[in-house]
């Protein structure tokens, strides 16, 4: 299979740095094939602007949604935002691995994001209608491949449990999981997080390979978290809001997936 590793830590030495070095050797042990975008060392252009499209510049202005989907559809996108989309597409399983700085990603991942899911290739995907509201959120363009979260957190496990200061870890990472992987059509796997980064020992980088190293290993038969299609029907469209019969009395990011039912 063809594993993508999009990286966002600046120091190849952290501990995010040998977490990415155990996980290409046991993806490529197993025999897959593997691509990593490591977004420092690429020094990754975080900012979407009007340089994102080659088209010359005639003084109008600039239109993020417009301009992305005109670059897109004519062949004009800058040359980095092209190479990672077809790295997007040729890759079986993603994996995104950062340090949760500020409740996120960093900002050159989030610049990632923005810049490579261009109109036409990640979002404004389909019919839009009275019965379907485009192509995304299970389905589209990425539909059919898996996405995993890496991350890495400072704060213990119990700041992020369903009573932590910090909110629940999944909570935090579901504008994420949710509305950056499982919108343009990733099946997305629960994630791998390991806290307290600054308490690593080795024999705690020792116990944190050895679950990721089974995480890798069953990356293509994990159950997914089930959010739910937003073209399945049960959505009202064009409201997108749930019908009052799935999760009656319920509201909150849990109410997508369909185990809360």
């Amino acid at each position: 299979m063809n594993v993508l590793l999009v990286y966002a830590h600046p120091e190849p030495q952290s501990l995010n740095g040998s977490l990415r070095d155990f996980s290409i050797k046991r993806l490529e042990d197993a025999g897959h094939t593997v691509q990593v975008s490591d977004l420092y060392a690429m020094q990754w252009k975080a900012v979407l602007d009007a340089d994102d499209s080659t088209a010359t510049q005639t003084g109008e202005r600039f239109d993020p949604v417009r301009d992305s989907l005109r670059a897109f559809a004519d062949g004009l996108q800058s040359k980095d935002i092209e190479l990672e989309q077809q790295k997007l597409l040729w890759a079986d399983a993603v994996i995104l691995q950062f340090p949760l700085w500020w409740f996120s990603m960093p900002a050159i991942l989030k610049g990632w994001v923005e810049r490579v899911y261009a109109y036409g290739f990640a979002y404004g995907v389909g019919e839009h209608s009275d019965t379907h509201w485009g192509d995304r959120y299970g389905e589209g363009t990425l539909a059919g491949k898996r996405a995993m979260l890496m991350v890495t957190a400072g704060g213990w496990e119990t700041h992020y449990g369903p009573r932590g200061i910090n909110g629940p870890m999944d909570d935090i990472l579901f504008p994420i999981q949710h509305g950056i992987l499982h919108y343009p059509g990733f099946d997305v796997l629960p994630p791998f997080v390991i806290y307290r980064t600054d308490k690593i020992d080795p024999a705690r980088f020792a116990v944190a390979c050895e679950v990721l190293g089974q995480r890798l290993d069953s990356l293509w038969d994990t159950p997914p978290i089930p959010f739910r299609r937003q073209n399945a029907g049960e959505y009202h469209i064009p409201e997108l809001s749930l019908k009052e019969h799935i999760a009656p009395g319920r509201s909150g990011f849990t109410v997508h997936s369909s185990d809360n039912q």
